[in-house]
C-alpha cells in the first residue's frame, strides 16, 4: 500500500499597507484686511488649541483685540442694554436657518459676486467694519464716555450696528452681551495665548 505524500501550498501574503485616514485641511488664508467674522470664523473651525492661536497671530490686529477684551473682560461693563437690539438688519440675521459657517459661506460668496470682498474699511454698498468702527466702541461701556445720556449712547449704538457688514453687526451685539462663544469656538485662554500683551482686569 502505497501512499501519496500532501504537500501544502503556503502562501505568502503581503502585508496590507496600513491605510491612513486623513482630514483635510482647512486652509488658513484668507484675503488682506478680512473681516472680523471671516477671522473668527477660521479660528472657530481649527481643530487644535495650537492651530486657533496660529490664526489669531496671523491675522493679529487691534480691532480684534478690542473686541476680544469686551467680551471676555469681566471688568469691562456694557453700557448699553442687553439682550435683541431693533436696528436694521436684524431681522435678516435671526430669519436665517443654517450653521454660521454655511451663512458665512453664502455671505463671502455674495461679496465675491459684488466686488466686495474684504475691503477692510468699507464695501461698494458702504457697508463698515469692525476694523474701522472698534475705535468708538468706548463710548459703550463704562468709563469710557460716562457723560453721553443713556438715549444718545443707545442711538450711537444702533447706527454704528446699521452701518456695519450684518455680520459684523451680529458680533458686536454678541460682544456687548459677552456672548461671542456662543456662536464662535474661541475661549478667553485663547485669546490670552495668542495675544499676551492684552492686560486683563481694572478697566471700569
Amino acid at each position: 500500500m502505497t501512499t501519496k505524500a500532501t504537500t501544502k501550498k503556503t502562501s505568502t501574503s503581503k502585508p496590507r499597507a496600513k491605510v491612513v485616514k486623513t482630514t483635510p485641511s482647512t486652509s488658513l488664508e484668507l484675503p488682506k484686511y478680512p473681516f472680523a467674522f471671516e477671522v473668527l470664523d477660521l479660528v472657530s473651525r481649527q481643530r487644535t488649541k495650537a492651530k486657533k492661536i496660529e490664526v489669531l497671530k496671523k491675522y493679529e490686529d487691534m480691532s480684534l483685540k478690542i473686541i476680544f477684551v469686551w467680551n471676555f473682560d469681566e471688568s469691562v461693563i456694557s453700557m448699553v442694554p442687553e439682550g435683541p437690539v431693533p436696528y436694521s438688519g436684524f431681522d435678516e440675521q435671526t430669519s436665517y436657518s443654517g450653521t454660521l459657517s454655511t451663512k458665512i459661506t453664502e455671505e463671502v460668496r455674495r461679496m465675491h459676486e459684488v466686488g466686495s470682498f474684504s475691503m477692510g474699511t468699507s464695501d461698494k454698498q458702504g457697508r463698515t467694519t469692525i476694523r474701522r468702527e472698534a475705535k468708538n466702541f468706548y463710548h459703550f461701556v463704562k468709563g469710557g464716555n460716562d457723560g453721553l445720556t443713556a438715549i444718545r449712547r443707545e442711538s450711537m449704538f444702533i447706527n454704528v450696528l446699521e452701518g456695519l457688514h450684518p455680520l459684523e453687526a451680529e458680533i458686536v451685539c454678541l460682544i456687548k452681551d459677552k456672548k461671542l462663544s456662543d456662536k464662535y469656538n474661541i475661549t478667553k485662554e485663547i485669546v490670552a495665548e495668542a495675544y499676551s500683551d492684552i492686560q486683563w482686569g481694572n478697566r471700569s
